[in-house]
């Protein structure tokens, strides 16, 4: 006998329908959000490479750590071995303005960069010629008191060898608590000479004036954040002491902020180009400066530059000389024309500096590792420099 069987229709309310749905999207958003994640965790038990979000393969670096924690007769503390690595990884870009900074070292970059050195002797050190070298010593202050010239190589500080290190390296060593004792020793025509100091506090401003009858002398040291602001506030001086020129002296400046930059040109240059970036990630953007402040684009206009002349202060330098706003007179720049980003929010505190662009000049020059030549030519050795004579000066005043 056939029984007949009856079909019931099932019915699901619309309510219960949209709440399923809406569970079964969200565990496929977490999912697909999560899944390289996952896959990277659990691929080396499928035989698998583990891969990471940035798509490389970094399962060779796992390989090292393992052979180290397994054969290792020593203590291995993971946190120096990761800063090690985040530094080594920076360093293999082969771009020694691209720099990874932990957060004692960040804190020491921006002390630098806003002038605030603490104690100190009063040396202002670069690489020349393959060795830390004095630039100049400071006024009234240790080092220049102590008999320190322009020109010597830092050989050892307190005897133990720094030659090999770089300047921010050597700088840090010099520094110290107010009032202890530093020896310092360099190498003058191939003979060492020691020299003990008691550190003191370092006054650096980053901008000063000097006045010969009616030519304002402006000296910048840095470009800082409020650089530029100082500079207007200067110039807006000037009419009342009659001045009928200015020298401005960039030599030795390795630049700084690009914002004071643009302050500082526009004093000269009103909402004009003063530089083009060109860059591989963010594309190619225009800088201009302000508009109503080139109180001084009529004013006779020299500027001082030398090999130390980096940076910020050759946009300065260029951006005058395109527009025929100023005679550059000195020595060839040095021919820095790419621009760093600064990256503070990391973990622990460190800091990435990163060459993100490219510069050119309003006329579209690039001065990278060519620098910038200058209108006349002037030359001044360690030997002017040692014995207070200044031709690249002399040279600007007699214009």
């Amino acid at each position: 006998m056939n029984e007949k069987v009856e079909w019931k229709e099932k019915k699901t309310s619309l309510g219960n329908a949209i709440i399923i749905s809406v569970v079964l999207a969200i565990i496929g958003i977490i999912i697909g959000a999560n899944f390289g994640n996952w896959f990277s965790d659990l691929a080396p038990y499928f035989g698998l490479k583990k891969r990471y979000s940035s798509g490389m393969d970094w399962s060779s670096l796992d390989e090292v750590y393992n052979k180290l924690a397994t054969t290792y007769n020593g203590e291995m503390v993971p946190s120096k071995m990761i800063e090690g690595a985040k530094k080594g990884m920076v360093e293999a870009l082969g771009d020694i303005y691209t720099v990874y900074m932990d957060a004692e070292e960040s804190a020491d970059f921006y002390d630098d960069l806003h002038g605030n050195v603490g104690s100190g002797v009063g040396i202002e050190m670069g690489l020349r010629d393959g060795y830390v070298r004095v630039l100049r010593t400071l006024p009234d202050n240790p080092a220049r008191r102590a008999g320190i010239l322009a020109g010597d190589i830092i050989y050892k500080v307190d005897g133990e060898e720094v030659w090999n290190l770089s300047s921010d390296e050597v700088a840090k060593r010099v520094r110290g608590e107010k009032g202890s004792e530093v020896t310092i020793t360099v190498v003058r025509d191939g003979k060492e000479k020691e020299f003990t100091m008691k550190r003191e506090t370092i006054n650096n401003v980053s901008a000063y004036v000097e006045y010969d009858g009616k030519t304002a002398i402006v000296t910048i040291t840095r470009f800082d954040t409020d650089t530029g602001t100082n500079v207007q506030k200067m110039a807006q001086e000037f009419s009342s002491k009659g001045v009928n020129k200015v020298i401005l002296d960039l030599r030795g400046n390795g630049g700084g902020y690009v914002s004071a930059a643009q302050d500082l040109l526009s004093l000269w240059l009103d909402d004009q180009k003063i530089l083009v970036q060109k860059s591989k990630h963010y594309g190619d953007s225009t800088t201009n400066t302000a508009s109503g402040k080139a109180i001084l684009k009529d004013m006779k206009t020299i500027v001082l530059v030398n090999g130390s002349t980096a940076s910020a202060s050759e946009i300065v330098a260029g951006a005058l000389q395109d527009y025929k706003k100023a005679t550059i007179v000195g020595e060839k720049t040095y021919g820095k024309g790419v621009v760093q980003s600064l990256f503070d929010n990391l973990s622990g505190g460190a800091t990435l500096k990163v060459t993100t662009a490219e510069w050119y000049t309003p006329n579209d020059r690039s001065i990278n590792e060519t620098g910038i030549t200058p209108d006349v030519e002037v030359e001044r050795t360690y030997e002017d420099i040692n014995t207070m004579r200044d031709p690249q000066l002399d040279k600007a005043k007699a214009m």
